[in-house]
């Protein structure tokens, strides 16, 4: 697999990386994690990201790595640990806490990244003292993991734009994970996160290209069907889907190829459920980036709505039934 470098860290990653969020939650749950970590390892992947708020990945991924053997980049992020009811972001102590319970499931004596999980969404986890500095106990308390050497590398990882951009320009963070804003149709990320990251010279990952399900399949709902679904945004996804019928080329593949492209990104995250899609992703990369043509193709389809409308799920809820706008409420 071909490398980069991400950013001020200097590590050298694979153009493809490990999202380890749904490894447990795949074929085999936690013992099935072991087949696809080790795949991962044998092509070439030499990142893998989780949180310790995504259930047992961390634990999952800690016993994988340490049943392959092999070295592994490992990325983390502070949240809220299963089972854990009164998540205080503003607390010092009990996120140092959590940080001990990461090395533990985790498996390490030192964290290579640790990021600070939806920093960017005020209300959700309020991280900071306030909102124009951006300063807080989690700042400090990564400071001091450092100082400490039980972390390398410190980032933030959301799903928002503009206050992930802010954040990225307080020049604190060594990398960023952007998520549901960095896809064909999807691309806020690319005129905010990422030109500020590249600003400070951080490592940038880029999380679900595929959109959160949207762009995973052709959905028969977008000809007739989700009620709620802006008239501009169904035409949008009809020219994609004749776009890809046209070329040749599935869904899921063009959008990891196109995400390959994205001038400033480091590295594409790739969650798969089990080695066939690992293997899937794997082989849609080493055909490597999309042919000219069919990028201006895809950026004229783009331009055909570049802005989400009011009504749209950062989700996809196109097979949804119970799913009708919003401000639905039953």
């Amino acid at each position: 697999m071909k490398t980069r470098i991400l950013g001020r860290t200097g590590l050298e990653v694979g153009e493809l990386s490990l999202g380890a969020a749904f490894v447990t939650r795949g074929e085999g749950g936690f013992e099935g994690s072991l087949p696809v970590v080790r795949r991962a390892l044998e092509l070439g992947f030499n990142l893998a990201d989780t949180s310790a708020d995504y259930g047992d990945s961390e634990a999952s991924l800690g016993w994988a790595l340490e049943q392959a053997d092999q070295p592994c980049i490992v990325s983390t992020k502070l949240g809220p640990p299963p089972g854990w009811t009164d998540f205080q972001p503003k607390d010092k102590d009990q996120l140092r806490r959590i940080v001990d319970l990461s090395l533990k499931n985790l498996r390490r004596d030192v964290i290579d990244i640790m990021m600070v999980h939806e920093p960017d969404r005020p209300g959700q986890f309020d991280w900071y003292d306030d909102d124009i500095s951006f300063h807080g106990p989690v700042v400090d308390l990564l400071q001091e993991l450092k100082e400490e050497g039980l972390i390398r590398h410190t980032g933030i990882g959301g799903t928002g734009v503009y206050e992930l951009a802010r954040l990225c320009d307080t020049g604190w963070y060594d990398v960023v994970l952007t998520a549901f804003n960095s896809s064909p149709l999807w691309r806020d990320a690319l005129t905010h996160v990422i030109p500020s990251a590249n600003r400070h010279n951080m490592g940038v990952f880029l999380a679900s290209p595929t959109q959160q399900g949207w762009l995973v399949r052709k959905y028969e709902q977008v000809a007739n069907g989700a009620r709620w679904l802006a008239p501009q945004r169904r035409e949008q996804l009809q020219a994609l889907y004749d776009l890809v019928d046209d070329i040749g080329i599935e869904l899921p593949v063009l959008c990891l190829r196109w995400a390959l492209g994205v001038e400033g990104v480091s590295t594409v995250l790739t969650g798969p459920r089990n080695v066939e899609q690992l293997e899937q992703n794997f082989t849609a990369v080493e055909q490597g980036l999309l042919p000219d043509e069919v990028t201006r193709r895809l950026d004229h389809i783009y331009q055909m709505l570049p802005h989400r409308p009011f009504e749209e799920p950062a989700g996809c809820h196109l097979d949804s039934s119970d799913y009708w706008g919003p401000a639905h409420v039953r």
